[in-house]
């Protein structure tokens, strides 16, 4: 499979491999001087295809950050396996991507380096995995992104920067060495600028792995998939149309409609369970959030300061200094929903709402290969639009995106059109572990849409 990985990024074509590398560290460097996609930028000293990693991925000896000041100087002994998976099969490392504070955001604006989307730079990339989706736009060379979703932190920024984002099955990839947001919906993906490149990524980082409890891996051979023509009929959810931009409404349905031109049957479908699955989604999210960043205190390591007055004054001290606002409200309500008093009410009603969003999607896989729907319901906004929004509007963009991760099962976002000079996503689902559906249909229309011009550098 090497060769086959090797001619779809295009690499066994390039004969002079010092100033392949030297061109893509320039690029990376330009890049990053105009659109701040990187949080740390690697000079690769050998040969391979050049990939990126988003900034809660550990690298060895490299910083990583997790988008916070309070690991500003955290350099990790080892490398997350997704990483390693790649270094051991051809690929290289040539930077960590930006991205929201520990991946709390949807517009990627909750950090220090802000991505600029690379179709208007007035315009968010989406995030939190930003930093990943703009570079992948802008790469012209071969080039795989290493990415994390616990919302929908890949589609949104796929979708915004029109790029192809792979969201697989929770346990497929292993999730050691990934600085946790979520624990029970955290899922590590790839972003490419073909479905092929993302199948072949996917194919490698899709190893069983005995350090992560919850792993379970996935196939070897996702590649396969690009080369069979889909027999399908897909559902479309009537609930995720609902309140979306005209324009993303418009070019999602034409999509659907060259799909079925070509043989796909769809048929309309309600998914009523869809209206709870955010609220349900935060509360679970940001109670498990509570408890994995109580171990960022100033103690093991990243931001320290001088130790006076007792443990407790030290930790808030640490804590308000290190976090930025929007970790500090989610902490905050992760651990109001943890409390005694209000468990039943909050937490567990939560876990329950999941459970009855898992059964609608699986009643609907049972008779569908694949949902379609739009990405997002709104085209990338401009950053003087994000800034008047309270944070519950924050929230509610992830309106489309959340239901299917809080369901863990997985999902890849398609560039389907344009609107305004801007990116629209067309996304494509499937039931747990039937990633190889979502790549044959995505593969398929991206053959049928046909190539698209992205911005140079």
């Amino acid at each position: 499979m090497e060769k086959e990985i090797s001619k779809i990024f295009g690499i066994e074509e390039i004969e002079d491999k010092q100033g392949f590398l030297e061109k893509v560290y320039e690029k990376c460097v330009k890049a990053n001087q105009i659109y701040n996609c990187f949080v740390t930028i690697v000079k690769p000293n050998t040969f391979g295809i050049p990939f990126t990693a988003k900034d809660c991925l550990c690298t060895k000896n490299i910083l990583t950050t997790a988008g916070s000041k309070i690991l500003h100087n955290y350099i990790p002994p080892f490398d997350a396996t997704c990483v390693k998976l790649l270094k051991e099969n051809g690929f290289v490392l040539i930077g960590k991507t930006t991205m929201d504070e520990f991946g709390f955001g949807s517009f990627n604006i909750n950090t220090e380096i802000i991505p600029k989307n690379p179709w208007n730079p007035e315009h968010v990339c989406g995030g939190s995995s930003g930093g990943a989706a703009c570079f992948t736009a802008l790469a012209d060379f071969p080039h795989l992104a290493l990415a994390e979703s616990t919302g929908g932190s890949i589609s949104c920024p796929a979708s915004f920067c029109g790029v192809v984002g792979l969201t697989p099955t929770y346990g497929v990839v292993s999730r050691y060495g990934l600085i946790d947001y979520a624990n029970s919906l955290d899922k590590i993906g790839v972003m490419a600028k073909s479905v092929a490149q993302v199948a072949a990524g996917l194919s490698i980082i899709s190893k069983k792995d005995e350090k992560d409890s919850t792993n379970v891996g996935g196939e070897n051979d996702y590649i396969k998939y690009c080369k069979i023509l889909p027999k399908m009929k897909v559902a479309i959810p009537k609930q995720y149309f609902e309140g979306v931009h005209q324009a993303v409404e418009e070019k999602v349905w034409q999509a659907i409609k060259e799909l079925e031109a070509e043989g796909i049957e769809y048929e309309e479908v309600s998914l009523s369970m869809t209206e709870y699955a955010l609220a349900a989604y935060y509360i679970i999210a940001t109670s498990e959030a509570s408890t994995n960043l109580a171990k960022f205190c100033g103690m093991r390591y990243g931001l320290h300061m001088p130790l006076e007055g007792n443990f407790n004054e030290y930790f808030s001290k640490v804590r308000s200094l290190g976090f930025g606002e929007e970790a500090k409200r989610r902490i905050i309500l992760g651990t109001y929903a943890r409390m005694s008093g209000f468990r039943n009410k909050f937490y567990i009603k939560a876990l329950k709402i999941r459970k009855l969003v898992i059964d609608e999607f699986k009643r609907v896989f049972k008779k569908f290969d694949c949902i379609l729907a739009p990405t997002m319901p709104i085209l990338a906004p401009k950053f003087e639009e994000v800034e008047k929004l309270s944070p519950l509007e924050h929230y509610m963009t992830d309106v489309l995106t959340v239901p299917i991760n809080l369901a863990g099962m997985p999902h890849l976002s398609i560039p389907c059109g344009f609107a305004k000079g801007l990116p629209i996503g067309l996304h494509i689902f499937a039931d747990h572990f039937q990633e190889g559906k979502i790549i044959c249909l995505a593969n398929f229309y991206e053959q049928i849409r046909g190539e698209i011009k992205y911005p140079k550098i």
